[in-house]
């Protein structure tokens, strides 16, 4: 592989109305990783599900019984092994639709931001701390914006 090489699975567990193509995925994810300033190759899953299997991933791996928009499972690899590989992302359908609608935002741009979002916590960011979470914010801004999409974060105050 080279050193700007992405490889990306998409799969899909839950209907596909509403739901982008891979193509966006893979621009999404690549625009991260620029954004993040990722220059290695890259491995990552997407797997597109609906509400129940969102609900017992969140519960089983998070202990909170409720689908939510997007998982992140960074790869943990054992000492010693080099691999691209940065983990798996989960992003719940249903949950991605529903937040677009209630929080007026386009449909396009949302699953962008949670594409967005997932990646970054797999390259180990996060926003636990408010000091983190100001960081990630202004990248996930600053990814997004070069997409030409507006601060997710602006209408509604999310976290």
């Amino acid at each position: 592989m080279s050193a700007s090489t992405l490889l990306l699975a998409v799969g899909y567990a839950a209907p596909r109305k509403g739901v982008p193509a891979t193509a966006s995925f893979r621009t999404w994810v690549e625009a991260t990783l620029r954004g993040a300033r990722r220059r290695k190759a890259t491995e990552l899953s997407i797997r597109i599900v609906g509400e129940a299997e969102g609900r017992s991933l969140n519960r089983d791996y998070r202990g909170k019984d409720y689908a939510t928009n997007v998982l992140s499972f960074p790869a943990e690899l054992p000492p010693g092994v080099v691999l691209p590989l940065i983990g798996d992302l989960a992003i719940c359908a249903p949950v991605v639709a529903r937040e677009a609608q209630e929080q007026g935002k386009a449909s396009r741009n949302h699953w962008a931001h949670m594409t967005v979002h997932g990646v970054l916590h797999l390259l180990g960011y996060d926003h636990i701390e408010d000091a983190e979470a100001e960081a990630m914010e202004a990248l996930e801004k600053r990814i997004l914006a070069s997409l030409d999409i507006a601060d997710p974060y602006a209408a509604d105050g999310e976290n």
